[in-house]
């Protein structure tokens, strides 16, 4: 899926969370606890807050006609930015404005990756009177959408951070951020959600969400609790106006704490591997795969060969269930689980196979960087025009052609029946199938070709939910089929 909602099958890439955190960040504290008497005011904390939230100014050159902002074009999901895309031709100089937060009193700054994505120049603004300061990267994690910048700079005023795991639906929060240029604006809301994820905006999400109003040019800037203390970063907001509808996201302060230890450290984030592809399984298809009561967790879509997974006799099929004894209920939360770790690290995966209960013992490898296969050499197949077969009614499949494999950029070893035709009202259209799709199983039965589909459709139950292996959008995942 494009730009907005995207990753419906997860990769298990894993970011190495460090925990510990030393003098360079403020000591995380608890939430903040329950105060006798109504508040009247929040200035107290706004004022101790507010000299750790800084303006960030970033500047670009792009060629005309080309967006320079990721989601600048997506009327759902909008990140923060205070640049126009352009639509002449030529080139010209974005202007971006955003926010940031001072986490050390020696000029390490906490912003949102895609507020300086791409910047020449970054500066960053301080106080009331707008102090200019060039800024360096420190380093970058799209995954997150964290970023890491250094000012030189001593005697900072630091943010606080606070223990995000204990933040709750219903406390207060304020947002402070530059909105629209608007210097060291704030406002408050409360905490909507926490653990929010399968929105699509990163790889790695379990934001906070706040009603607290938040619009362009708040992004990187701080959510904090009633005391003053970092409980997020925020992010993104859900809006079909462009403008503050209510629903914000924020990086909750330890996940944002731990890649920012890793960035300065290392200058990256190490990612951890597993090797293995993940959806959450829906109840559809646990009913397809015939499991019984009501069982959750994340379906192994794909094992790469030779990976970890592979080497210690993950399946694809199975259910991830567990992670080190922790239950888990979808492919976010082994995501997030495994992101705690570091390559290295034995992790005990309980997985359901087929309705039996299994353990797996898995040694985290390091995410290989820029992970792409090798090409490969092909050698020629059959004609370009195949023969079109219909199957599970208003599907028509074809072989595998070079022609077909080109245009599709799958690899060697993608093997199945391709979808050349598709009814929009049938069932596979409405169960998500689509042009271009290669069929790889039928009820675990794997398929090679358009042959083999035919045969395998024919010996189908009518009226029976059909288990479909599929290879989409680079990737394999199982979809539920109920002819009807």
């Amino acid at each position: 899926m494009q730009r907005g909602i995207r990753r419906a099958c997860v990769s298990l890439g894993v970011s190495v969370l460090f925990a510990h955190i030393g003098v360079f960040f403020a000591a995380a504290q608890g939430p903040a606890q329950r105060q006798q008497g109504v508040i009247t005011t929040f200035a107290p904390i706004v004022e101790k807050v507010a000299p750790s939230v800084v303006t960030v100014f970033t500047t670009q050159t792009v060629a005309r006609g080309l967006s320079a902002f990721p989601f600048s074009d997506d009327d759902t999901l909008r990140q923060f930015f205070g640049g126009q895309s352009p639509q002449r031709q030529g080139k010209q100089t974005l202007q971006g404005l955003g926010s940031g937060v001072i986490v050390s009193p020696d000029g390490y700054i906490l912003t949102a990756n895609h507020v300086v994505s791409g910047a020449d120049e970054i500066m960053v603004g301080l106080g009331t009177d707008l102090r200019k300061y060039k800024a360096k990267k420190v380093g970058t994690d799209p995954g997150t959408d964290v970023a890491l910048l250094k000012i030189d700079e001593k005697t900072l005023p630091a943010i606080t951070f606070a223990d995000s795991d204990k933040a709750r639906a219903g406390d207060i929060v304020l947002a402070i951020g530059n909105p629209f240029g608007l210097r060291q604006t704030v406002t408050m809301g409360i905490i909507s959600a926490v653990g929010r994820g399968g929105i699509g905006i990163v790889d790695y999400e379990n934001f906070i969400q706040t009603d607290a109003a938040i619009n362009m040019g708040n992004s990187g800037g701080a959510l904090v609790d009633t005391e003053g203390r970092l409980l997020g970063i925020n992010t993104a907001i859900f809006s079909r106006s462009g403008g503050n509808q209510g629903v914000g996201f924020a990086i909750p302060a330890n996940l944002a704490r731990d890649v920012m230890q890793s960035l300065r450290e290392k200058g990256r984030v190490v990612r951890g591997y597993i090797g293995a592809s993940v959806q959450t399984l829906t109840p559809e298809l646990a009913d397809a795969m015939k499991l019984k009561g009501q069982p959750t967790g994340a379906l192994v879509s794909e094992v790469t060969a030779k990976s970890p997974s592979e080497k210690t006799g993950m399946k694809t099929g199975d259910v991830i269930t567990a992670v080190n004894g922790k239950k888990i209920s979808d492919a976010r939360e082994v995501r997030l689980m495994i992101g705690s770790m570091a390559p290295g690290t034995k992790v005990q995966i309980d997985v359901n196979r087929e309705g039996q209960s299994k353990i797996v013992n898995v040694e985290l490898a390091e995410m290989p960087a820029g992970e792409a296969e090798e090409g490969a050499e092909t050698t020629p197949e059959e004609s370009a025009q195949p023969e079109k077969t219909t199957v599970f009614g208003g599907v028509a499949v074809a072989d595998i052609t070079e022609d077909i494999r080109t245009a599709l950029n799958l690899s060697k070893d993608v093997k199945g029946a391709v979808i050349a035709e598709i009814d929009a009202e049938s069932p596979a259209a409405k169960a998500g199938l689509r042009e271009g799709d290669v069929i790889q199983e039928v009820n675990k039965q794997p398929v090679r070709n358009a042959k083999d589909l035919v045969a395998i459709s024919k010996k189908l139950k009518p009226n029976e939910k059909i288990l479909i292996r599929v290879w989409s959008q680079g990737r394999s995942g199982f979809v539920a089929l109920e002819p009807k």
